[in-house]
């Protein structure tokens, strides 16, 4: 019998989820109210299923995401989640058609790109993506960090840190972010949804225990958050009744350094605790600077993090600002047709403009080079180096690196 690729309807959405789990090795039945309320918050003509005799066997849904890019501005992305092919079907070509069909339907919307957070590395380049964000951790040695005791955890310049619960959180902390969104490429949108899951007030599957985090905030002298920490802690003690204790962190947005300084601080020198693990942060994260001994911080992670995929490389290359002043010609290949051609590339302090070109091209690369370049973070020169990009005129790739690169990396702290 041959498989049915479509989207999927009210009825078949319990299968669906059923299915998600047994892709991602969490297998659960969902129950009825867990089935209505996930339900009722996704676009079914953007989820996908694949079905074997009536049975659900690959998964694949998107939803709209605004993501930050260089300069401020926002664009809309394609967002990809939920993909999964079951073990007894893998190989059939199922995700590629599920991946055509949605990326299909996104450029026909009219947005600009797709994002994804890829799972395995060599899945999604053959489709166009290219890693657009890297992620960085760090497990922090408390007693070698240097920290004054007598001062760590009392911010300067009359700031305070500030013990609040998951309420205040999903009052507060929609603004804070929002104000992140405007200050950091690779930030993207969170809804009112995200806030209730990561505060406990969501419904969950049955194999998400929900444990209370702690929360934080920094508070300027006179009174702005500027700062919000969520993080948790273990129970270990050594032998001679010694602390051992973890804190790790689930969210930390601060909007300047003296924040990011106080908050950092501020778990450093909480009693009993000996270690701290950052959480995913950019890897470019101030954290090892902010400690008197930058050693003591050790990173644990570093990879690939948020992907992306041109649909509109005029209109994505316009929606960012750059550095300086030049031109280029970009001849980008895609082998799906999806944004592939010849592109000039004039860009100034006061906008730029990209526009289909038949003149002779400055730099040839493929779609997922020029995604992985877009928000700052990829050399045009390792690229060239990686034999993934050609330069066709001399000094084309020095100044495709004046224009593409920022001075901090983008950074995505959510996973979706």
């Amino acid at each position: 019998m041959s498989l049915d690729v479509r989207t999927v309807t009210a009825p078949e959405f319990a299968d669906w989820m059923k299915a998600v789990g047994t892709g991602f090795l969490t297998p659960n039945t969902p129950g009825e109210e867990l089935v209505a309320d996930r339900v009722a918050q996704v676009d079914l003509s953007r989820v996908q299923g694949a079905f074997d005799a009536g049975r659900c066997v690959a998964t694949f849904r998107s939803f709209a995401q605004q993501l930050t890019v260089v300069g401020g501005g926002t664009v809309t992305a394609d967002a990809i989640s939920g993909v999964t092919v079951t073990p007894t079907h893998r190989r059939r070509g199922l995700l590629s058609r599920m991946m055509a069909t949605d990326l299909a339907a996104a450029k026909e919307r009219g947005e600009p790109l797709a994002s994804l957070i890829a799972a395995e590395y060599p899945i999604y380049g053959r489709y166009g993506f290219g890693p657009a964000t890297w992620t960085a951790e760090w497990e922090v040695s408390v007693h070698r960090a240097g920290l004054d005791p007598r001062r760590s955890g009392q911010p300067e310049g009359g700031g305070r840190i500030e013990l609040v619960d998951g309420a205040d959180v999903r009052k507060l902390g929609p603004e804070v972010h929002a104000r992140l969104a405007r200050l950091r490429p690779g930030v993207v949108s969170r809804d009112e949804r995200w806030w209730q899951q990561h505060t406990g007030s969501g419904l969950r599957p049955e194999h998400e225990k929900w444990t209370e985090p702690f929360y934080v905030v920094h508070r300027t002298a006179d009174g702005e958050v500027d700062g919000l920490m969520v993080y948790g802690a273990d129970d270990k003690w050594g032998d001679a009744k010694q602390p051992l204790n973890t804190a790790t962190v689930r969210d930390l947005i601060a909007l300047n350094p003296a924040a990011e300084r106080a908050l950092w601080h501020y778990l450093c020198s909480i009693d009993w605790i000996t270690t701290v693990r950052s959480g995913y942060r950019a890897p470019d994260d101030l954290l090892p600077l902010l400690l008197p001994d930058p050693r003591a911080a050790r990173m644990v992670t570093n990879a690939d993090w948020l992907w992306l995929r041109m649909l509109d490389v005029p209109r994505a290359l316009e929606a960012r600002t750059y550095g300086v002043e030049a031109s280029l010609v970009l001849d980008v290949r895609d082998d799906a047709g999806l944004a592939g051609g010849r592109f000039l590339l004039d860009v100034s302090d006061s906008g730029a403009r990209c526009t289909p070109t038949t003149r002779s091209a400055d730099l040839a690369l493929g779609v997922g080079e020029l995604a992985a370049l877009y928000l700052g973070d990829e050399s045009l020169r390792r690229l060239v180096d990686l034999g993934r990009a050609e330069e066709l005129r001399a000094g084309a790739v020095a100044t495709g690196d004046a224009v593409f690169r920022t001075g901090r990396r983008p950074w995505c702290p959510d996973v979706f």
